[in-house]
């Protein structure tokens, strides 16, 4: 029988705490890479919106780095990404970790894609997929099967996207890409060949049209914009 320790306990307090103060997918962005990494380190979570029949209606993958398109195909595609594969092959037998160095047709899928495991859960309305798991897999999934109910709260909360209030033009897309990855206003500007004052302005109407109002809240709803509609 497992349970916490000292430092899990507050972690987990922590993560059921901050959780009640998302209230759109940004706030679950950074949900998910603080209170919920510290609980339970993991590279990328993806994540399958589920219709009254069971079938995935949405996908996104929610990570703090920019995935390559081709991994974002392969993990949250609508008829043969890894999400929904494992969903349909394993929806009765969750949670479970499926590890890379394992014999079997999904431990050759995870090896193609780079993922040393990925951790599987789900509920009424919604699956997860953790990928890249630190620590012991049986002890992993128990905390994940602790989660999940908030996990599944703040999916339902989260479900509904706003839309942005117009498309960002090819420049504004191209500073928030050196924004995610880190870059300064200088050094957006020597990257582009424009001034830092070039690049605030662009960041402000990158801001309004996001609907946020700091550098940290950009990144986050840069990133879960990018969720993949299944039709």
């Amino acid at each position: 029988m497992h349970t916490l320790s000292r430092s899990e306990q507050e972690y987990l307090t922590h993560a059921l705490e901050a959780a009640l103060q998302v209230q759109d997918r940004a706030g679950f962005f950074l949900w998910s890479q603080g209170p919920l990494q510290a609980l339970l380190p993991h590279r990328l979570l993806v994540w399958l919106q589920l219709g009254p029949d069971g079938n995935p209606q949405a996908a996104e993958c929610v990570h703090s780095e920019v995935l390559p398109a081709a991994l974002r195909r392969a993990l949250a595609d609508p008829e043969a990404g890894l999400a929904v594969r494992l969903l349909r092959q394993r929806g009765s037998q969750l949670p479970q970790l499926l590890q890379a160095d394992v014999d079997g047709a999904d431990a050759a899928a995870l090896g193609m894609l780079g993922l040393r495991n990925v951790l599987v859960h789900g509920g009424s309305g919604s699956f997860f997929l953790l990928c890249d798991v630190a620590g012991d897999g049986e002890r992993c999934a128990w905390l994940l099967r602790l989660l999940m109910p908030q996990l599944h709260w703040l999916a339902q909360c989260c479900a509904a996207r706003p839309a942005l209030a117009r498309p960002l033009s090819a420049r504004e897309a191209e500073i928030l890409h050196w924004l995610r990855e880190g870059k300064s206003n200088s050094e957006i500007g020597m990257i582009l060949g424009i001034s830092a004052m070039t690049v605030k302005n662009h960041l402000q109407r990158v801001y309004r049209v996001l609907g946020v109002s700091t550098r940290a809240h950009a990144v986050a709803r840069s990133f879960v914009s990018n969720c993949r509609t299944l039709q």
